[in-house]
C-alpha cells in the first residue's frame, strides 16, 4: 500500500487515506447559508475517495465573510443547512471538516467572478471591515482597528462557530490563520502596527491566534484541530518561516493537532515564486522543527508526486484543491496509478475501474 492511500489517525479519528480536499471558496451562499451547489460539490469528493473533505472558509461572523456570497456558521439556521451536507460526506466514507475563518480587512469584497472588483459598497450589501490596525489591503476600503472588546468578540465568535460545526456533524476543524485574513493580519508585522498586548513582539502578535485555539479546543475537545498558516508573506520585513515554526510550537501547546502550511496572501505586491510543489519545503521545515504532523499544499497535481512528498518525509498528508476540481475522483484514480487495492470504489463505478471484469 502506498503512503498516500494508507490511513492516518489524528486526535483519535482515523482517516482512510492522506489525499485530502483543501477548503475552496465557492462564493455561492445566500445570507451565509450553503446551497445545493455546496452539497453536490463536497459530496462528490467523498464519492471520489477523499480521506478528508474540508469545507471552504466559513465565516464565524457576518463581518468575517470574504464576500456577501460566503458561507457562515454564525447562526443556527446555517448549522442546520450544513447538517445534510456533512451527512452526505460521511455516508460516502470520508471525514467531513470545516475551515473556520474571519477575513478581517479582506472582507466585504466582490466574489472573483463578479463584474466588479475591490470592496463592496454598503449600498450593494457591503459592510465596514476590521483589522489589527487601520491599514488597508491595497485596493480595498480601510478597516477599523479592533479594540479589546472587538478582539474578545472575535474569540467568542470562533468558539460559537466551533460548537455549531460539531453540532452539524463536522469531525475535523481548521482555524484559518493564513492568506492575509484576520489571524494572519495579527501575526504579520506588515499589517499589525499595534502598541498594546496584541502588537509588537511575536508573542503579542500571536496572542489572538492562541486565544482562538484555546477557545475552539474548549468548544470542541474531541475534534482533530488543524491550523492553516502562511509560512511567509513573500516580502522583506514580513511574516516568515522562522516565525511560523515558533508559533506552530506554541500552537501545539494550545491544542493544535496538525498544521496546514501554505503561504502568501497578506499583501498584493508579494514576490511569490511558484512551481510544482513550491510550498512543500515550508511544510517540511515545520514538520522537522516542531515534530508535528503537517499537510503539504501547492501545485501537487498527480498521485506519484504526492506519494513522493510523503515518502521524502516532507509531510503527513496532502491537501489538493484545483486537481480535485479537475478530477473529483482523484483518489480513485490515484489507487490505479499507484497500484493500490482499496475497498471504497463505489460499486456503481466499478465498471470504470481499470482491470475490472
Amino acid at each position: 500500500m502506498s503512503i498516500l492511500l494508507s490511513p492516518l489517525t489524528l486526535h483519535g479519528v482515523t482517516l482512510r487515506n492522506r489525499l485530502w480536499v483543501s477548503p475552496m471558496c465557492q462564493y455561492s451562499a445566500v445570507d451565509g447559508m450553503p446551497q445545493d451547489w455546496h452539497h453536490v460539490h463536497l459530496a462528490q469528493f467523498a464519492t471520489g475517495g477523499a480521506g478528508l473533505v474540508m469545507a471552504e472558509a466559513t465565516a464565524v461572523s457576518p463581518e468575517g465573510r470574504i464576500s456577501p456570497d460566503d458561507v457562515g456558521l454564525y447562526t443556527d439556521a446555517q448549522r442546520d443547512a450544513w447538517t445534510p451536507i456533512v451527512a452526505a460526506i460521511r455516508a460516502r466514507g470520508a471525514v467531513a471538516g470545516v475551515q473556520l475563518a474571519h477575513a478581517g480587512r479582506k472582507a466585504s469584497t466582490w466574489a472573483p467572478f463578479a463584474p466588479a472588483r475591490g470592496s463592496v459598497p454598503p449600498e450593494a450589501g457591503g459592510w465596514p471591515t476590521v483589522a489589527p490596525s487601520a491599514i488597508a489591503y491595497e485596493g480595498y476600503a480601510a478597516p477599523a482597528a479592533l479594540d479589546r472588546a472587538g478582539i474578545d468578540q472575535v474569540v467568542a465568535d470562533f468558539a460559537a462557530a466551533a460548537r455549531r460545526a460539531v453540532a452539524a456533524g463536522f469531525t475535523v476543524l481548521e482555524i484559518h490563520g493564513a492568506h492575509g485574513y484576520l489571524l494572519h493580519q495579527f501575526l504579520s508585522p506588515l499589517s499589525n502596527r499595534r502598541t498594546d498586548e496584541y502588537g509588537g513582539s511575536l508573542a503579542n502578535r500571536a496572542r489572538l491566534l492562541l486565544r482562538v485555539l484555546d477557545a475552539v479546543r474548549a468548544a470542541a475537545p474531541d475534534a482533530p484541530l488543524l491550523v492553516r498558516l502562511s509560512a511567509t508573506d513573500w516580502m522583506d520585513g514580513g511574516w516568515d518561516l522562522a516565525q511560523t515554526v515558533t508559533v506552530a510550537q506554541w500552537a501545539l501547546e494550545h491544542g493544535a493537532d496538525m498544521f496546514d502550511i501554505s503561504s502568501g496572501g497578506l499583501v498584493r505586491h508579494q514576490q511569490i515564486r511558484t512551481g510544482p510543489g513550491y510550498q512543500v519545503g515550508f511544510a517540511e521545515t515545520v514538520r522537522r522543527d516542531t515534530g508535528a504532523p503537517v499537510c503539504a499544499v501547492g501545485l501537487i497535481e498527480d498521485a506519484r508526486q504526492a506519494e513522493q512528498v510523503l515518502a521524502d518525509g516532507a509531510a503527513d498528508a496532502i491537501m489538493a484543491g484545483r486537481q480535485w476540481l479537475r478530477d473529483p475522483h482523484f483518489a480513485l484514480r490515484a489507487s490505479v496509478s499507484l497500484g493500490d487495492e482499496i475497498d471504497y470504489w463505489p460499486a456503481q463505478y466499478l465498471r470504470a475501474r481499470p482491470g475490472w471484469a
